[in-house]
């Protein structure tokens, strides 16, 4: 009576060459969760993720009128960006409420490093209606 290598079993797959680890041998399988990892990191699926969470703590440490006149930018190195539609409510976030829209943002965003808020005063897209300049009022003719 010959026996099968295990290489032979039907319902065993052959090992991969990209299954080895680092000393030679085989592994065996990887788990989904560090496929899935992998691929989200590949495509900055976790990236996108991450922003809409931050985006829903904005918005909810801010309120309702001031998160339509913001917008998240990003988080880097600990410090929020927002860009805020006009100069006197970036003035009111930045000297009045940054305290505590920090603490709300920490409370919030629990494992998440947050030192810092840093406004600028630009174009928020999709805030509202938006406001197109008047149009030019016609010359005076001399005659």
């Amino acid at each position: 009576m010959s026996q099968r290598p295990n290489d032979d079993h039907p319902e065993r797959p052959k090992p991969r060459p990209e299954d080895k680890g680092s000393g030679g041998k085989f592994r065996g399988p990887k788990p989904l969760s560090d496929i899935l990892g992998d691929l989200f990191a590949a495509r900055g699926l976790a990236r996108v993720q991450a922003t809409g969470e931050l985006e829903a703590a904005w918005a909810d440490a801010v309120g309702e009128p001031g998160s339509r006149h913001t917008k998240v930018e990003g988080l880097r190195r600990g410090i929020l960006n927002i860009t805020v539609a006009h100069p006197t409510l970036l003035e009111e976030l930045a000297s009045f409420q940054k305290s505590h829209l920090l603490a709300a943002l920490r409370r919030l965003m629990v494992g998440t490093p947050i030192h810092d808020i840093r406004f600028r005063v630009g174009t928020i897209d999709g805030g509202g209606p938006s406001e197109s300049p008047p149009p030019p009022r016609p010359g005076r003719r001399r005659g």
